[in-house]
């Protein structure tokens, strides 16, 4: 932040994190800078005269850092006439969701809304920005979920937003901080979308090029043929067509293991298990502890992701390096092992390739965040089978090009991390008057919040 000057003279905010202020801010209690903070409620869901109406109802999963000017479900006048805890808060409302997986998200209204009751409203302020509210909170929300509470499901309470306290200058001070963070964000943000869209080209060369590697081999001018798979095409002649229950074995039984329930073995969590490739090992667990109600695999076995959006993703790894030569993990993973006609790292690729992706999302069943990969799709896939020692000049290759793009993946990732880190850290210090962005001069076809401008 050395680009942005201090201010003149600070002061003890008497927070003990915070430190000092800028001399001539105040700190404001919450409760004391809205006229409402309050919440919302479900109406019952039995009663078909409560929903839709046109009146905007808010859930914690609109809430999404931006201005909402929409919602999935709408109320009618009749639930907010019955329900006393359902009210209309007026357009420019600052909320933060209170409960779960959401807790600590933000949104802003862009129109008259109801809430449900995992939502906090702020509205009608008399000190605040509401907007400057907004960063105070985007900033803090890392401090807030570390001191919710509620067990398996972290919870902020009303009384727990209300007892924030904010040091803020004037009104117009926060309001010009509040520009210079929307225009500033605005452009990080742009960098950031660049970035990650090149990231994800990225990935989608390395499908394009595994999937054209494992169908269709690397010498383009030997002979052809009909593979008699519809998806499939053409293959080179000399390739055999599979189903591959014919040349790996899936699930292995646990039986085969021969250890005492004390010895040590790999413990693989869905979050070890990288997308393309690699498995974390970090964690080491006693045969006895782990042998049942988990995943068995074994050394060089190849182990896939079979819940959406994991199996999606790209989750799968060619197990190497267990302890004792043997894991458990998740039930959402499917196991494959190579037979003699399959190299291991040639399977591996297989089962990255975007054929084997596409066709395996189509299989799947059940319902909504639920849905699996059956084992029979691994068994019934069909492929066009390399000689061995084929099979090892396409891994090499395949090995050869993808460490070019992991380093451009690590190179476009560090970037995104960097601008995140910055953007973090710029909110920080322009909300709590470390770095003084009065005199900083905004485009003036930038003035208004969120304009396009580069």
């Amino acid at each position: 932040m050395t680009e942005y000057s201090t201010y003149p003279a600070y002061k003890s905010s008497n927070i003990k994190w915070l430190g000092d202020v800028p001399v001539h801010w105040e700190v404001w209690k919450v409760t004391h800078g809205f006229n409402i903070i309050g919440s919302g409620t479900t109406p019952k869901s039995d009663s078909s005269i409560f929903y839709d109406g046109d009146i905007p109802w808010v859930t914690t999963s609109e809430l999404r850092e931006t201005v909402i000017t929409d919602t999935a479900q709408k109320v009618t006048r009749e639930a907010v006439d019955s329900h006393s805890a359902l009210k209309i808060y007026s357009k420019g409302s600052l909320a933060i969701a209170m409960y779960g997986a959401t807790i600590g998200r933000l949104g802003i209204l862009g129109v008259d809304a109801t809430f449900n009751q995992a939502c906090c409203v702020f509205s009608k302020p008399t000190v605040f920005s509401t907007r400057f509210v907004y960063y105070w909170l985007w900033m803090r929300r890392p401090i807030l979920i570390s001191l919710s509470n509620g067990g398996g499901q972290p919870n902020l309470s009303q009384d727990d937003l209300k007892k924030i306290w904010i040091p803020i200058p004037k009104v117009e001070e926060q309001q010009v901080i509040t520009k210079f963070l929307d225009f500033k964000t605005k452009k990080i943000d742009a960098l950031i979308s660049k970035q990650t869209i090149f990231l994800k080209k990225i990935i989608e060369r390395r499908c394009a090029l595994i999937s054209h590697a494992v169908t269709k081999g690397l010498e383009p001018s030997v002979p052809m043929r009909d593979s008699g798979i519809v998806w499939l095409g053409k293959i080179p002649k000399h390739w055999e067509t599979k189903r591959l229950r014919f040349c790996i074995t899936t699930n292995p039984s646990k039986s085969e293991i021969k250890l005492a329930g004390e010895e040590l073995v790999s413990f693989v969590p869905m979050e070890s298990v990288g997308e393309y490739g690699g498995l974390s090992l970090s964690v080491e667990k006693e045969l006895g502890e782990v042998g049942s109600g988990y995943t068995y695999f074994a050394e060089n076995d190849v182990v896939v992701a079979k819940i959406t959006p994991c199996f999606e993703n790209g989750k799968g790894a060619i197990a190497r390096g267990l302890k004792n030569g043997v894991a458990f993990g998740t039930t959402e993973l499917h196991v494959l092992r190579a037979g003699e006609m399959i190299l291991p790292d040639y399977l591996f690729h297989l089962t990255m390739s975007h054929s084997f992706r596409c066709f395996g999302e189509s299989e799947m069943y059940g319902a909504g965040g639920q849905k699996r990969v059956p084992e029979t799709f691994l068994k019934d896939f069909r492929i066009g089978l390399p000689p061995l020692s084929e099979q090892q000049d396409l891994v090499d290759y395949i090995n050869k090009v993808n460490q070019q793009i992991d380093l451009q993946m690590r190179k476009t990732a560090d970037m995104i991390s960097r601008l995140t880190e910055y953007r973090s850290t710029l909110i920080t210090n322009a909300v709590t008057g470390k770095i003084d962005v009065r005199n900083f001069s905004i485009p003036e076809n930038c003035e208004s919040q969120r304009t396009e401008c580069a």
